[in-house]
């Protein structure tokens, strides 16, 4: 397994999720800033890797594999924390769809694969735009927390519902894609 620089700036957005998550629970007043540029860090090597990857010629099964994990991760342990640090139904609700929906997809995929159709359920312009969607509410959500006030929240809420509609939107597709497969086998 190659360790070249893509698949190395992916393994570093892994280890970040620890630090984000400890940098979360400092009692500092800026920390959630902190944790908003680290994620913001984190999520600038998931567009650098695929780039470099691509330009550089060394896309590997490996990184093919670890970066969408990475993504999801790094997503769904912020907004575990954002959740617990803010437990209203208006935040809850669309991290439960964003994570239900990444359980659910990476669980057809995996069945997908097994019975040779892995293709038809292949990543869309719509799960492209809701994971950059998902990032930036991440980061204004994280801001929010910290040392900037009402704007970023607002804006993190707005851009977290448009990634749950997102999400939900590409879910469906994903579905209806995999649903000649899903009813042959029933």
């Amino acid at each position: 397994m190659p360790f070249n620089l893509p698949t190395c700036l992916t393994l570093l957005r892994i280890v970040l999720i620890p630090i984000i998550i400890i940098v979360f629970y400092l009692p500092w007043h800026g920390a959630k800033t902190a944790c908003a540029i680290i994620f913001s860090l984190a999520a600038l090597t998931d567009w650098l890797d695929g780039y470099l990857a691509r330009k550089m010629e060394q896309a590997t099964a490996f990184g093919a594999f670890l970066d969408p994990v990475a993504d999801k991760l790094m997503i769904a342990v912020v907004l575990v924390l954002l959740v617990q640090s803010d437990p209203t139904p208006f935040l809850a609700i669309p991290a439960a769809v964003i994570i239900g929906r990444e359980i659910t997809i990476a669980s057809l995929r995996e069945w997908m694969a097994e019975v040779g159709e892995r293709s038809r359920v292949k990543v869309s312009w719509i799960g492209k735009a809701k994971t950059m969607a998902q990032m930036f509410a991440l980061i204004f959500l994280l801001l929010a927390g910290g040392l900037w006030t009402v704007p970023a929240r607002t804006v993190g809420f707005i851009l977290l519902y448009i990634a749950a509609f997102l999400t939900l939107w590409s879910m469906v597709g994903y579905l209806r894609a995999a649903l000649p497969s899903l009813l042959r086998d029933s």
